[in-house]
């Protein structure tokens, strides 16, 4: 006796191939050797990014970068259209990774947690445009805020609510809070890298300024300095007083 096979079984019976889906790009650029729109750009990027390393010194859960490319799409990757913020932090991630720009389908899908984009009048339309349109629609980044170092009353916000960027009202310093950061940012006036200028800078939730490691060098200076002549001081009035300084 003989047992036909019906098509229905062959079909059943037939191995269909594993489905491998589409790999992201690997050829990827990291520098196009293109600079900041100038020295002042870059001090203010700088200043941002070693601000807040310095200030979360114990901490290994973040990553903040200026001037990277993101990627975060295939399209985008080939066309190149877009390459990154002036200034982004990443919470919750291995801050000890070694990277060359942040690649989201490498990180988790993870995207900038905070953006700060370093305008000017020649890159203001494509920032609260282009930029801030993929920062709200795709990036869905919690915290936008765009400053032109070049002008004082330049500093914007805005806060990611119910998928629509809300703009931040400032505070009496004219200040914007930043929630993820818990940190303000607002504007500060001073010397950095012996550049003179209104510099974008954060502020803790106290409205203490957020210290530069070279800033902090200075004051542990200054303070050592004003103890020495505080001892000179001490010991010429034990000498006009008839005791020996080294005895006391």
């Amino acid at each position: 006796m003989t047992t036909e096979t019906s098509p229905k079984t062959e079909l059943l019976t037939e191995v269909t191939p594993d489905w491998e889906p589409p790999m992201p790009p690997t050829d990827l650029i990291f520098d196009d050797g293109e600079l900041l729109e100038s020295k002042r750009h870059r001090i203010a990027m700088n200043s941002l990014i070693n601000s807040l390393y310095y200030y979360w010194s114990d901490r290994s859960d973040f990553f903040a970068g200026g001037n990277m490319f993101i990627y975060y799409s295939s399209a985008q990757a080939r066309n190149r259209d877009y390459k990154g913020p002036d200034f982004f932090v990443v919470l919750d991630v291995d801050g000890k990774t070694d990277r060359q720009g942040w690649v989201v389908w490498e990180e988790e899908g993870r995207y900038p947690d905070v953006i700060v984009e370093l305008t000017s009048p020649s890159t203001a339309s494509v920032d609260i445009g282009k930029k801030k349109d993929i920062y709200e629609r795709t990036f869905r980044t919690p915290n936008y805020f765009i400053f032109n170092p070049f002008d004082r009353k330049s500093l914007k916000g805005w806060r990611l609510q119910n998928k629509k960027y809300q703009e931040l009202q400032r505070n009496d310093q004219g200040w914007l809070w930043c929630e993820d950061l818990e940190l303000w940012l607002g504007t500060w006036e001073g010397t950095i890298l012996q550049e003179s200028a209104v510099w974008l800078r954060f502020y803790d939730e106290q409205e203490n300024l957020v210290l530069l490691p070279g800033e902090v060098a200075e004051q542990e200076r200054q303070r050592a300095e004003q103890e020495s002549q505080r001892a000179e001081r001490l010991a010429a009035k034990l000498k006009e007083l008839g005791v020996d300084p080294d005895s006391v």
